[in-house]
């Protein structure tokens, strides 16, 4: 079946690293925009990151923007989301999936998605 399968979460203290991976299973990403969200318990789900099929653009959230970085290595079917100076406010279930890109604004749709992650948590406490 299609999926998209979330790995590298944690714990980290503040200020710490993680890398996280999201690996597709059963299609290739190369013909898809990806984007990151993320969902921490008693909110709403946020996206964070997103970049274009073939990794030429990418865009971020005010609230990571120079932390976080999203990557793809489309040989290896993983999309990447490096995340420095980690704080506790990015304590939350992260999540991948498919997304739509708008061409004028040069950045994905991160209102709806597809193939879906079950998540990796994340949780960010000293």
């Amino acid at each position: 079946q299609l999926q998209l399968v979330e790995s590298g979460g944690g714990l980290v203290q503040p200020g710490g690293s993680l890398r996280l991976s999201c690996a597709a299973s059963g299609f290739t990403l190369d013909s898809y925009h990806i984007g990151w969200f993320r969902q921490a318990p008693g909110k709403e789900r946020e996206g964070v990151s997103c970049i274009s099929s073939r990794g030429v653009r990418t865009s971020h959230a005010d609230s990571v923007k120079g932390r976080f970085t999203i990557s793809r290595d489309n040989a290896k079917n993983t999309v990447y989301l490096q995340m420095n100076s980690l704080k506790a406010e990015d304590t939350a279930v992260y999540y991948c999936a498919a997304v739509a890109y708008v061409a004028v604004q040069n950045t994905c749709d991160m209102t709806r998605g597809f193939y879906w992650g079950q998540g990796t948590p994340v949780t960010v406490s000293s």
